[in-house]
């Protein structure tokens, strides 16, 4: 079983930077991805972005798409999510998740009920 704990999270203004941490407890089997999603108040859980472990084969989110880079670091069992220009809307717990044998089909991997593992979420504020 995989346990994941996000780090990073915090208060920015609108324009800032900020990267988010996902550490896993062990290296995640090579069929694993890993993805980011995020939750603001009341509404449902929104895909982000996702990552192949070994191939680093990426997805985005189409809105993410230039503003939000997903990586991964096999030495150190983490993946990042870099956000750049960060806007108000952009506020919201953000989750990382793992997943083994994910499909390639956008309407598998963007569906949160999809994914197996998550870890407690950290939370992002951007004030205007």
């Amino acid at each position: 079983q995989v346990q994941l704990v996000e780090s990073g999270g915090g208060l920015v203004q609108a324009g800032a930077s900020l990267r988010l941490s996902c550490t896993t407890s062990d290296r995640p089997p090579s069929n694993y991805a890993m993805a980011w999603f995020r939750q603001a108040p009341g509404l449902e859980r929104e895909f982000v972005a996702a990552i192949r472990w070994t191939s680093g084969t990426t997805y985005y989110a189409d809105s993410m798409k230039g503003r939000f880079t997903i990586s991964r670091d096999n030495a150190k069992k983490t993946v990042y999510l870099q956000m750049n220009s960060l806007k108000p809307e952009d506020a919201a717990v953000y989750y990382c998740a793992a997943e083994p044998y994910l499909s390639s089909a956008p309407s598998y991997y963007s569906n949160y009920k999809r994914w197996t593992y998550w870890g407690q979420g950290t939370q992002v504020t951007v004030s205007s």
